[in-house]
């Protein structure tokens, strides 16, 4: 059996009674290790489970063939932080479990497209969501215009084994030089999920380094009147 489980967002104890039981009679336990980052650590998880967690890289679980195999005869999990197909899918992995004929359980939860909610923003009223990478690339900038009257969601690199994460002002700083107006207002959300959410909304030449991760970063397109003032409670 093959069980893909998404973890939530902020600790331990954000997975779900199902994910929890299933994660309880597992053989193997897989946490990937480069989607995002928990506000807990490792050995957290596994006292809460009662279980040993493996850490694994994407280049294990895009391969796929060391689960695929073990859970034709044992029980396998594979914990995935926020929900299982959301900012980083694993379709692929799902798609090789099918067509092993095997039984796989999907446990879904809080992902970043919707604790972004917390904003005030309406997601209804978000465009297509994109990535700014350490390396240099014009794609996020063509995207929030194309995106634009609508908001867009920007994700932020990140190299969690290097203990590597993008800051907003960087992210920033690319945007700007590309041609984002200093002056624009940009949305910086950091620890989504947590006791320790942080929002703050300023002009973009404003953001400074907060070294809190993981943060994500959102251009809001044409706001309603209501979004505007719910805003205002994070100036």
């Amino acid at each position: 059996m093959l069980n893909i489980i998404g973890i939530g967002l902020n600790d331990e104890k954000d997975v779900s009674v199902k994910g929890l039981e299933l994660i309880q009679s597992s053989d193997f336990i897989y946490l990937e290790n480069y989607t995002s980052r928990l506000q807990c650590s490792l050995e957290d998880l596994e006292k809460f489970y009662g279980k040993k967690v493996i850490l694994v890289e994407r280049e294990f679980v895009e391969n796929g063939k060391e689960m695929i195999e073990k859970s034709k005869t044992q029980n396998v999990s594979l914990l995935i932080i926020g929900d299982v197909f959301s900012a980083t899918t694993h379709i692929s992995l799902y798609q090789d479990g099918i067509n092993a004929k095997l039984e796989i359980n999907i446990i879904n939860n809080a992902s970043v497209l919707n604790a972004v909610g917390i904003t005030g923003l309406s997601l209804y009223k978000f465009g297509k969501t994109t990535s700014i990478s350490f390396h240099d690339s014009e794609v996020p900038t063509k995207v929030i215009k194309d995106n634009f009257p609508l908001h867009t969601l920007c994700l932020l690199d990140l190299t969690p084994k290097e203990n590597k994460f993008m800051e907003s002002s960087t992210a920033i700083e690319r945007l700007i030089s590309q041609g984002l107006d200093p002056e624009k207002k940009v949305i910086v959300c950091v620890q989504l999920g947590s006791k320790n959410t942080q929002i703050i909304y300023s002009s973009a030449k404003d953001v400074k380094p907060l070294n809190k991760y993981p943060q994500c970063l959102i251009i809001p397109g044409e706001l309603h009147f209501m979004e505007e003032e719910f805003l205002e409670n994070f100036k």
